[in-house]
């Protein structure tokens, strides 16, 4: 078993207030990895907390096995860890040519003349293509990103997290506010994702977790409560009481 991403024993507070308790998880390379946690279990400071955006109290984190734990948010990027957000971080005059192509031009180091060689590199141009068309924004591709349906500006966040090319990629609701029937095509498309990515969401939608991940861990108040496959987690009379309520899960 190759784990991607770990942490030790990890704790954050915030004053007096303990948001993150003795918290460690193992995430397997290639796994399909869901965080979930009723309202204010602290998932979201665990994933700050895993990009650099917070710095734990104590504990480790590790990408790869390499201690990861004081480095910035860009060094994490670069080392192959990526992310969303539960509201998107785009520039909304972009459209999704140009915001796919700033950010496969960063990635290779051109980001200050993105939009000159965005017309003269076949390579920059192939790959900008495939993610266009892998995430569905083909037909969107010259509108401004404020103007794009809810859905498509999903879609187009996890194709500007994946233009970094991550071996682990994390996503914070990435299914937030999109309309029902909308959801599981954001997730089929994550799923599809080859498994040399590895893959830790945070979502509500249960329906979304037991048909995505492989395995479940449990956040409550910042502690781990249990973890498994999704079977498992959903028969766990804890998990029920705690979370999901009394009524059995359908998986």
């Amino acid at each position: 078993m190759t784990i991607a991403l770990e942490t030790q024993n990890l704790e954050k507070q915030f004053g007096g207030l303990r948001v993150t308790r003795d918290l460690s998880l193992k995430i397997e390379q290639g796994a399909r990895h869901a965080l979930i946690g009723p309202n204010g279990a602290g998932k979201t400071t665990v994933i700050n907390q895993l990009t650099g955006v917070l710095k734990p109290n104590s504990g480790r984190i590790l990408l790869e096995g390499q201690d990861i734990t004081d480095l910035p948010v860009h060094k994490r990027v670069l080392r192959g860890l990526s992310r969303t957000f539960q509201i998107n971080q785009l520039y909304p005059d972009l459209t999704p040519l140009e915001t796919i192509g700033l950010a496969v031009s960063e990635r290779l180091g051109h980001g200050g003349d993105w939009w000159r060689r965005m017309g003269t590199r076949s390579d920059v141009n192939g790959e900008i293509a495939d993610l266009l068309t892998r995430f569905h924004l083909l037909d969107v591709m010259n509108e401004e990103t404020v103007t794009l349906p809810y859905g498509k500006q999903r879609l187009l966040e996890i194709a500007v997290a994946i233009a970094a090319k991550p071996r682990v990629l994390l996503l914070d609701e990435p299914a937030a506010g999109v309309p029902e029937s909308e959801r599981h095509d954001i997730l089929a498309v994550v799923g599809a994702l080859p498994r040399d990515v590895t893959v830790l969401l945070i979502e509500h939608d249960m329906d979304l977790v037991f048909s995505f991940a492989d395995r479940i861990s449990v956040l409550v108040s910042g502690a781990l409560l249990t973890e498994g496959p999704p079977e498992q987690v959903a028969r766990d009379p804890q998990v029920k009481a705690v979370y999901l309520g009394e009524e059995a899960v359908n998986v």
